[in-house]
């Protein structure tokens, strides 16, 4: 996420995804955590939507990496 990787097979395409949900949940999962304890509805709602977002994130990341290559090739 902070810096290019090169993932050539599905085992490549694992090891990002875990790095990446790992560096999701430690900072977003948290923050979901922290709202649905101490926070409001909006809090909770709020904290849902940034983690659904770094998701979305990731996954456009992914794919973006994934077409520029296709276009090289």
């Amino acid at each position: 996420m902070e810096h290019e990787i090169k993932i050539d097979n599905r085992g490549d395409f694992g090891l990002w995804a875990i790095e990446v949900a790992k560096q999701i949940i430690s900072s977003e999962g948290f923050e979901l955590a922290r709202a649905a304890r101490d926070g409001t509805d909006d809090d909770v709602r709020a904290a849902g939507n940034a983690l659904g977002q770094a998701i979305t994130n990731a996954m456009m990341e992914i794919y973006d990496g994934l077409i520029d290559r296709a276009d090289e090739g």
